[in-house]
């Protein structure tokens, strides 16, 4: 099968299987990075990933038979992410149907629990050998792959009204930490706010366009656990190019709801010049990196 995010790392144009195949043929037996772990029932998981631009690729995963011969299992695009994203602590879940992991988080910044899925595999695997349970990381590097995009313009604030935003968001990250205590002053005191934003919203759209509005969002997209509609800030974007197809990928530093990640998007399926200052509207498959150290 053909993943749906294979374009955004420079595989827009594969449409027959024998061409996946080939590229996948290729990823197998010329890995730019192999593991190999096993887990306590002996069974035996291989990853092989191979780059085909700046910092993004193809990931393959299986296993051996006969110790010799190796059978496919799956495969998914990857992009590696930069920096820290979180410091939340990250629960593991194994997906049923194979050897792949979601990481489930409770976001502060957000306000709603953030799903992604899990680029570093066997290092979680190996936690759990070690330790026979898996094992929450220190902080999360995230990175999304985005489906389709468009460029924004950015909203004009003044210096006040920024410091104003700052205050106010650090204002409301420490009512929900007293919430999740139990803090039941802290709960009213969000309810309260959240009304007063709905009403001074509710008058503000009759005359001004939404996206003037919302700066920044994150969304949940359709039944995909781990895919999300969002608008953030772009803090930095370059443009680099898929090895292979010479396709070109333009790779974003996101800043949205005060969450930082990096995006990589085919510039046939974004609309727009991204620069710094602008903002980036897309569909992301919302994929990160646990860290042990």
């Amino acid at each position: 099968m053909i993943h749906s995010f294979l374009r955004s790392v420079g595989f827009r144009n594969i449409k027959k299987k024998s061409d996946l195949y080939k590229i996948l043929e290729d990823i197998i037996n010329n890995p730019d990075v192999q593991s190999i772990e096993e887990d306590n029932n002996g069974n035996c998981f291989v990853e092989c990933k191979k780059e085909f631009g700046e910092d993004f690729g193809i990931a393959v995963c299986g296993d051996f038979i006969d110790d010799n011969e190796f059978r496919m299992e799956y495969y998914y695009p990857y992009l590696i992410g930069t920096g820290i994203t979180t410091e939340e602590p990250v629960e593991i879940e194994r997906h049923a149907e194979k050897e792949s992991y979601a990481g489930i988080c409770d976001e502060i910044k957000l306000g709603v629990t953030l799903i992604f899925y899990i680029q570093n595999i066997a290092e979680v695997i190996k936690e759990r050998q070690m330790f026979g349970r898996y094992k929450n990381g220190i902080s999360a590097t995230l990175a999304a792959l985005a489906y389709t995009g468009c460029i924004l313009l950015p909203v004009q604030k003044t210096e006040e009204q920024i410091k104003q935003k700052e205050k106010s968001t650090e204002n409301r990250i420490h009512l929900i930490a007293e919430a999740r205590e139990g803090n039941q002053a802290a709960m009213e005191h969000l309810t309260l706010h959240d009304m007063d934003i709905y009403s001074s919203l509710s008058k503000r759209i009759m005359k001004e366009d939404i996206l003037s509005i919302v700066e920044t969002s994150f969304m949940p997209y359709g039944i995909e656990s781990d895919q999300y509609m969002v608008i953030g800030e772009i803090l930095n974007c370059i443009k680099s190019e898929n090895n292979i197809t010479k396709e070109v990928i333009w790779i974003m530093t996101l800043n949205c709801n005060d969450l930082i990640f990096d995006i990589c998007i085919n510039e046939k399926d974004l609309i727009g010049e991204p620069k710094a200052g602008r903002r980036f509207k897309g569909r992301i498959w919302m994929q990160g990196r646990i860290n042990y150290l």
